[in-house]
């Protein structure tokens, strides 16, 4: 289906407008795609995030500066989802001993095994992009990048 059928709009000022309303209406698609999938495990995009920035530092830790430097929502509010995670048993936090202000995160076995009881449901976030060739993927990462710069 088209934009235009989609949100019922027949004209557009310019290209750019068209484009821009497309990249907000293609995310929120997407989005709602993802949300409908972490249902299922009761974590959301953003705690799904913190933990596979916590997998990609295991055996280690991460501070929460860490956590929201790398996070892709900056908004998100990095120590209330860690706390959340925490209630949860996904993952540990705890005063860094040399400095009493900073806290390490660490994601435990429930964390990790939550993680892989997910693979194949995230891996078939993939197919969202099923119509698109290899080199229609690459060159959309590229324009995508493009606007960022």
């Amino acid at each position: 289906m088209s934009l235009e059928k989609d949100i019922q709009q027949r004209e557009f000022r310019s290209e750019h407008q068209k484009a821009l309303l497309n990249l907000l209406y293609t995310n929120n698609h997407v989005v709602s795609q993802m949300n409908d999938m972490f249902k299922n495990y009761e974590v959301t995009r953003q705690q799904f995030n913190v933990l596979r920035i916590l997998r990609g530092q295991y055996p280690g830790h991460a501070s929460v500066n860490l956590i929201k430097e790398r996070m892709l929502d900056k908004m998100s509010d990095a120590s209330r989802i860690v706390e959340r995670l925490r209630v949860k048993g996904f993952l540990t936090r705890e005063h860094c001993e040399s400095d009493k202000r900073a806290v390490q995160v660490t994601i435990t076995e429930s964390g990790l095994a939550l993680l892989t009881k997910m693979e194949n449901d995230v891996a078939q976030l993939d197919s969202l992009l099923n119509n698109l060739s290899e080199d229609e993927t690459r060159t959309l990462n590229v324009l995508l990048e493009k606007i960022r710069s």
